[in-house]
């Protein structure tokens, strides 16, 4: 464990047990959260490099447009 982690779980040991246990909810939910990402990207990677690469192709053949940042 990293010692500001170690200072962050320090501190909340001095909150109220409900506040402790809403923190612990808060952090469970963002680890998992995480997980669920990371998982989605990995199984979409193959995915995403075709629509790259057949984006970089559309490109390099000038049936791309700019993008107009005023109308984003």
């Amino acid at each position: 464990m990293t010692s500001m982690l170690e200072k962050a779980f320090s501190e909340a040991s001095k909150l109220p047990d409900i506040e402790q246990d809403a923190l612990a909810r808060w952090v469970l939910a963002e680890i998992e959260s995480d997980r669920k990402w990371d998982a989605l990207f990995a199984e979409s990677e193959d995915s995403l490099r075709v629509l790259a690469l057949e984006a970089l192709s559309e490109e390099e053949q000038g049936k791309t447009t700019k993008l107009d940042p005023d109308k984003l």
